[in-house]
């Protein structure tokens, strides 16, 4: 199992290094290209392609945000309004009545 480790191991730090060498191979190029682009191509890269797709990555990062945050309320509110009033002014007329008679048994008069 130790050896099998070690092979795995070796394996992953040659592909580590490969793709080190790839990504330094591919700046070099895209360094190499940079001279080469007219200013329309830059704005389109700048603007187009990383400011763009930031601020559209962003954006819907705030309405998913939203969007979960308004999902999580509306739940609250359901559970929280599940039983209906009238249901509940039973309850509590109920649990006055037990309320009551406890106390009349400990000698408390309760109106």
């Amino acid at each position: 199992m130790l050896n099998q480790w070690l092979q795995l191991n070796n394996q992953e730090s040659a592909l580590k290094r490969r793709l080190k060498d790839a990504e330094a191979e591919l700046d070099a190029l895209s360094y190499a290209h940079y001279p080469k682009l007219r200013e329309a191509d830059i704005k389109t890269l700048a603007v187009d392609d990383k400011w763009l797709a930031e601020l559209d990555k962003r954006i819907h990062g705030e309405m998913d945000r939203i969007s979960q945050a308004l999902t999580r309320r509306v739940k609250e509110l359901a559970e929280r309004y599940e039983t209906p009033l009238p249901t509940l002014n039973d309850r509590v007329a109920e649990l006055e009545t037990k309320v009551n008679q406890h106390l009349q048994k400990m000698g408390f008069a309760w109106n």
